[in-house]
């Protein structure tokens, strides 16, 4: 399975905890050059992935909340 695929594969919670990890890696530096440049990579792909996802969701939600008339019934998130 190449980079592409496998990472396609991660929900939004295995991409955001892998993500986590990278930025715990890169935070430490203890990372050689090389290696820091390929997990920043990994860590910008992960980031866009997440983006992708969110959107996605987002997406799903409004057309859920979408009345007959194509106006949308949406409400303000309180998180109190």
């Amino acid at each position: 399975m190449n980079d592409k695929t496998k990472e396609k594969s991660l929900d939004f919670e295995k991409s955001l905890e892998k993500l986590e990890k990278i930025i715990e890696a890169l935070e430490d530096g203890e990372l050689p050059l090389n290696e820091s440049i390929k997990t920043f990579e990994e860590g910008v792909k992960l980031t866009k992935h997440c983006q992708d996802l969110l959107s996605k969701a987002e997406l799903k939600i409004q057309k859920l909340l979408e009345k007959d008339d194509g106006s949308l019934d949406l409400e303000d998130f309180d998180d109190k």
